[in-house]
């Protein structure tokens, strides 16, 4: 009688999220996340699967109610038979390093949806509003055969141009009577958006947050060309029909981007953001009298800015 070989916890873990088993997936985030050699391994196996799910970005400053209009927008998607997952960054904590919020407290109408599988991610302290370990697990959801991703990330502003490497449609939000988040997005977010919302519409000022934004397009035409400015309400159910539409035009243009194309992307911004990872961590390492005496140097003029910076690249990768 042939024996059947048994097969090791990790091919077992690969096989039920391959399958689409949603306690496989939660695992296999749970070991991307923590990093390490079993991370590697694991999206390096589940890396040829990947390419085919596309990934819609919310992102802009806090306040705008990123959580709130995707919550909408999730279920327009299920209204119309969509299965969607969102992979949601937390700030840390600075005690525990863990999510202050929790998958439970987001978007809570969909928690009990088969059709939705929500995951918060702790940011652990990464600029860009994104996780070190969120390319890995993005690849994993996609792997897992859900045809819908998306990215909310912490809502830190300008800074979270990183999105642009992973997601397909970048959709960037501003609310009026939030201070200064319409200028905010003129440096930065402004660039790489697809479509542009002017959330809580509801509020006053909204008219003019809205006219804000297209008056910086006008200013930009050679890089915004054809990106559109949607009011949304939430609150009044507004304008989520309108964003719906404008999100379904931009994956029909992604369409036609290879699956490799879309893996290349990826790996090209996950390589970047683990060497960028590792040389701060090297500088963080070294000891406060090297940076003292390349302070010191400077101050005499005995070296330059830039020799002093070249200097201290020097000591952090040496």
């Amino acid at each position: 009688m042939t024996e059947v070989a048994e097969l090791s916890p990790a091919q077992t873990l690969v096989e039920g999220l391959l399958a689409g088993e949603v306690a496989a997936l939660a695992r296999a985030l749970s070991v991307l996340e923590a990093g390490g050699d079993d991370a590697d391994r694991l999206a390096a196996r589940l890396r040829p699967h990947t390419g085919k799910a596309r990934v819609v970005a919310f992102t802009g400053p806090p306040g705008v109610g990123k959580s709130s209009l995707i919550g909408a927008f999730i279920a327009g998607m299920r209204a119309q038979g969509e299965r969607v997952a969102v992979l949601a960054v937390d700030p840390s904590s600075p005690f525990t390093g863990g999510a202050l919020l929790g998958d439970r407290t987001r978007m809570s109408a969909h928690v009990s949806d088969d059709g939705v599988f929500i995951r918060s991610i702790a940011s652990r302290g990464q600029p860009g509003g994104l996780s070190l370990a969120l390319p890995a697990m993005l690849d994993a959801v996609d792997a897992a055969g859900w045809p819908m991703v998306i990215l909310e990330p912490v809502g830190a502003g300008q800074s979270e141009t990183e999105i642009a490497e992973f997601a397909d449609v970048k959709v960037v939000m501003a609310a009026p009577g939030l201070g200064d988040d319409v200028q905010a997005l003129k440096a930065g977010l402004l660039e790489i958006a697809d479509i542009l919302v002017v959330n809580k519409s509801d509020l006053p000022l909204a008219d003019r947050a809205a006219q804000q934004l297209k008056s910086m397009l006008r200013l930009r035409k050679k890089e915004c060309s054809g990106v559109p400015v949607i009011s949304t309400s939430v609150k009044e159910e507004t304008g989520i029909d309108r964003l719906d539409q404008a999100i379904k035009f931009c994956l029909d243009r992604a369409r036609n981007e290879a699956p490799e194309i879309r893996v290349a992307r990826r790996l090209g911004g996950l390589l970047r953001r683990r060497a960028e990872a590792a040389f701060r961590a090297r500088l963080a390492e070294l000891p406060d009298d090297a940076l003292d005496g390349l302070g010191a140097e400077v101050r005499t003029g005995a070296l330059s800015l830039i020799e002093a910076e070249r200097r201290l690249m020097e000591l952090a990768v040496g």
